[in-house]
Order: structure tokens, then sequence, then C-alpha cells
């Protein structure tokens, strides 16, 4: 039976979500192409029907994840964002949350394409607009805005290093979280 259009397109964003959750688990190189279809309920062959190769499936699954993880915290207030990106529930579960955070070290050994998918998304999280308040410029708000993600990201990616039960992993999240709610009210 032939596939229709819009059900080849709806089998390919399916696999787009499915490996923007699989890379995030388990890393570009711990993915392969066969699981990576079994997963999305598709036989292996199908995978070049949607795709070149498995390097344009990581560039697409890195814009979606990307634009998942920049439209939540564009939809949240500052304090509330704070609050889920830090805590144990988001570091316990990479596969449901930031990219940057799952996947960024993976992605800076990555091709150009890959690079300038992570780039992109980094400047529209900086592009999102401040508060009507703010009284910095536009070149400082920049930097406060490149801070606050360097530091969240990284607070996320220290905790996630660390054994699941470990103390110091809740540590590192309790003062990255008091970090940056301190300094929530800098944009």
């Amino acid at each position: 039976m032939k596939v229709t259009k819009a059900q080849a397109q709806a089998n390919r964003a399916h696999i787009v979500e499915t490996a923007a959750r699989l890379f995030r688990e388990r890393g570009y190189d711990g993915v392969g192409v066969a699981d990576l279809m079994a997963a999305a309920g598709f036989t292996h062959g199908g995978f070049y029907k949607h795709f070149k190769s498995k390097a344009d499936l990581m560039a697409e699954a890195a814009a979606f994840g990307l634009a998942q993880s920049t439209q939540t915290a564009a939809q949240s207030d500052a304090a509330s964002f704070i609050a889920y990106y830090l805590s144990r529930e988001h570091r316990d579960a990479p596969g449901a949350g930031c990219t940057f955070a799952a996947l960024s070290g993976d992605a800076a050994r990555q091709s150009a394409e890959l690079k300038a998918t992570f780039a992109d998304a980094i400047e529209r999280m900086l592009a999102q607009p401040a508060p009507a308040d703010t009284v910095l410029d536009e070149a400082a708000l920049r930097c406060v805005k490149i801070q606050r993600m360097a530091q969240m990201i990284g607070t996320l990616i220290l905790s996630r290093t660390c054994p699941d039960d470990s103390p110091l992993a809740d540590e590192i999240l309790e003062v990255g979280r008091h970090w940056a709610l301190a300094h929530s009210d800098a944009v």
C-alpha cells in the first residue's frame, strides 16, 4: 500500500521527534540508525527515504529540540523557568529536557552545519525580548543573557556528571538555582 504524502510527512516528523529524544538521552554517537528507526516504529531501510544521512537527521532533530527549548524558555517567567530548569526532575530526564545541556558537548565535535544549528538557536534565545523595565543597554543585556545561559546550562551539565544519588549533584543544582534567582532581576 502506497504511503500518502501527508503520511510520509507525519512519519518524518515522528522520526525527527524520536531522534531528538534519543540523541538527548544517549548522545549523537550513542544512537544508530537501526535503533532509531526501531524506536520510531519503522524499519532501518526506510530511513533513507526520509534523510540523506544520519548527519542530516542530527541537524533536523537538533533544530526541533532547540526550538522546543527556546519555546519553553520564552513561555515561562524567570523564576518558574529557573526552578524547573535547575531541578532534579529536569536533571534526571535528559530525553525530555534541554537540548543545549544534553548535546552541546557532542555538537562541538560535529559538522559545521550542526554547530550552525546550535548557534542559530543561541541567537534566538538571546533575541528574546527583555522586560520593559530593564535598565541595561543592548550590549550589556546581551552579556547578561549569555552569562545566565552559560551558567544554567553548565550547572545542569555538572550536576548530571555526578552519580544519580550524589548529594553533590543536588548541591550543584541548589547553588546554581540560588545564583540564577539572585541574578534574575538583571534582565
